[in-house]
C-alpha cells in the first residue's frame, strides 16, 4: 500500500487503510482541501466552478463521486467531464471560466494507483506554494462545508473532447489537407485507457482512416505496465511490423505523453517526440525552446540550428511552464514524450503533439525512420540509488559537487554537470528515496559508463 501526498496532488493504490493508501477518507480529506483553497482563491468573484475528468482506471468512477460530492458540500459547482484526458481538463477549466480543476488519473501507474492532479484557474497545475497550503489545510481538518441551501450543482459536459479536437484541427500549424492526402497506415496502442476514446477521434477528424487500435477496450485492464517505455511497447511494435504500418502511436492513460514506433518496428525514442515536434514548429515559427534538465541536449541542438535560444528548467511541468513563460518558447516540454504547445494551453497534450508530428511528416515525404534519422544521436542512460533511511542527501551533493567543482555545474535542480558535450543529471526523487542519475552521450557505452562513474561517487559520498 502507498500514498504520496505532494505539492501537485495526492497519489496512492486503492485499498488497505486510512493514511497508508488512497483510501476514501484521504481522498475527501485532500479534495475538501483542494476547494476550500479554491474557494479563498475565488472569494472576490464568487466564481464557484470546478471541473473534473477521469482516466480508465477501474477505480475512477469510485474516486468520482468522492470528489463530486465532497466539492459539492462545500458548494461548490462541479462540471464533470467524465472519461477524458489531463490536456482536455486543463482547455475546459480555461473554456468554463472555472476557478479551478481536478484530474483524477495516476498518469504512468498501474492499475492499482489513482491520484488527483490539481489545476488552477488558468488550467494549468497549482505551484509549489500553493501546493503546501493545500497539504497543510489537508493535515489540519479547517473545513467549513456550506449549509443545505448552499450546496453546489453538478452538470456533465460532453462536448469537451470535441472542443479540444476541433482547437487542434484550427491550429495553424496543423496542415489537415497534407495529413488527409498522405492517407498513413497507423497502428494506436491505447492502452486501456481515454486514449482509446481520444486518439480514434482525432485521426478521424484528421481525415484518416487506417488506423488500428490495440487495448481499445476503455476497462482499466492495462495490457501492459500502462509507462510508454521501450520495455513496455512490444505489441505495438511487432504489430506495426506485421501490418507494415506507416508507424505506430502510444499514448498513456491520461493521453499527455507521447512515442512513436517506426515503419520497421524499432522506436523513434520518447526523448525525440518533442525533439521532431520542435523541428517542425521553429521552422515555421521563430523562438524559443524549453525542457527539463534531465531531457536529451538534442532540443538544444534543433533550437540553435533555427536561431533560438534553448533553455533547461528543473523536472516537473509545472517547472517547464514558468520557465517557457519567462523565455517567450513557442515550444517546450519534458523528454518523456511531453509537447507543451502554448498558443494551445501551457499543459502536455498527447493530442497536439499527434497533429504536429503527422503535419510534419507529410510535409517532409521521408519515412518515420528516415525523419528520425534527420536528428542529432544521443544516447541516455537512466539509473537510480535507493537511499538508506536517514542518508544525508546534502552531504553527499556537496560531496560530488567539490570532486567536478572544475566542470560546469548547475544547481537548479540537484546537480547537472557538463562534459563537454556529455553531462550527468542527479535528482532525488519527490515520491521515492531515490536519486535518479541520468547520463548522455553520443555513444552508449560512454553514457553508461559516465553513470556507473557518478553513482560510484554517490556511494563514497553516503559512505562519508
Amino acid at each position: 500500500m502507498a500514498l504520496i501526498k505532494s505539492i501537485s496532488g495526492i497519489r496512492g493504490t486503492i485499498g488497505g487503510r486510512v493514511g497508508t493508501s488512497l483510501s476514501p477518507i484521504d481522498i475527501v480529506r485532500f479534495t475538501a482541501a483542494y476547494g476550500t483553497w479554491v474557494s479563498m482563491q475565488a472569494i472576490t468573484d464568487g466564481n464557484k466552478k470546478i471541473v473534473i475528468g477521469r482516466d480508465g482506471r477501474i477505480s475512477g468512477e469510485m474516486v468520482r463521486g468522492l470528489v463530486v460530492n465532497t466539492l459539492n458540500a462545500l458548494g461548490l459547482d462541479v462540471i464533470d467531464l467524465d472519461l477524458s484526458t489531463t490536456p482536455t481538463v486543463e482547455m475546459a477549466v480555461v473554456d468554463h471560466g472555472a476557478a479551478g480543476g481536478i484530474i483524477l488519473t495516476a498518469s504512468h501507474n498501474p492499475k492499482e494507483w489513482n491520484a488527483l492532479k490539481l489545476l488552477n484557474s488558468k488550467g494549468e497545475f497549482i505551484s509549489g506554494a500553493d501546493g503546501l497550503a493545500i497539504l497543510e489545510m489537508a493535515t489540519s481538518d479547517d473545513y467549513t462545508f456550506a449549509s443545505v441551501d448552499k450546496i453546489g450543482t453538478y452538470t456533465i459536459d460532453s462536448t469537451a473532447l470535441d472542443k479540444h479536437i476541433q482547437a487542434i484541427i484550427a491550429h495553424p500549424l496543423v496542415d489537415v489537407e497534407a495529413i488527409k492526402n498522405a492517407q498513413f497506415k497507423i497502428v494506436v496502442d491505447a492502452i486501456n485507457s481515454t486514449g482509446s476514446i481520444a486518439v480514434p477521434d482525432l485521426l478521424t477528424a484528421l481525415g484518416l482512416k487506417g488506423f488500428t487500435v490495440l487495448n481499445g477496450e476503455v476497462n482499466g485492464q492495462f495490457a501492459h505496465n500502462p509507462e510508454p517505455l521501450p520495455a513496455h511497447l512490444r505489441e505495438l511494435c511487432n504489430e506495426v511490423n506485421k501490418q507494415k504500418a506507416d508507424l505506430g502511436i502510444a499514448v498513456d492513460p491520461d493521453v499527455d505523453r507521447l512515442c512513436f514506433v517506426c515503419e520497421d518496428g524499432s522506436l523513434f525514442g520518447e526523448e525525440y517526440t518533442l525533439v521532431a515536434v520542435a523541428d517542425y514548429v521553429l521552422k515555421h515559427k521563430k523562438g524559443n525552446t524549453v525542457s527539463n534538465m534531465s531531457s536529451t541536449r538534442a532540443l538544444k541542438d534543433i533550437t540553435e540550428k533555427h536561431g533560438g535560444i534553448y533553455t533547461p528548467s528543473a523536472v516537473g511541468e509545472v517547472n517547464v511552464v514558468a520557465k517557457m513563460k519567462a523565455t517567450n518558447a513557442v515550444i517546450g516540454g519534458e523528454g518523456n514524450g511531453g509537447i507543451i504547445v502554448p498558443d494551445l494551453h501551457y499543459g502536455r497534450d498527447a493530442l497536439i503533439g499527434i497533429a504536429l508530428f503527422l503535419t510534419h511528416l507529410a510535409h517532409e515525404k521521408k519515412s518515420v525512420k528516415q525523419l528520425r534519422n534527420t536528428y542529432p544521436n544521443y544516447f541516455m542512460s537512466k539509473n537510480k540509488i535507493e537511499l538508506e533511511a536517514g542518508a544525508d542527501i546534502k552531504k553527499v551533493f556537496a560531496y560530488i559537487q567539490k570532486k567536478y567543482k572544475k566542470n560546469p555545474i548547475n544547481t537548479e535542480d540537484g546537480l547537472k554537470i557538463e562534459f563537454d558535450t556529455d553531462w550527468v543529471h542527479l535528482r532525488t526523487s519527490n515520491t521515492e528515496p531515490i536519486i535518479r542519475i541520468y547520463a548522455e552521450s553520443n555513444f552508449e557505452t560512454t553514457a553508461d559508463n559516465i553513470a556507473k562513474k557518478i553513482m560510484q561517487d554517490i556511494r563514497e559520498g553516503i559512505k562519508g
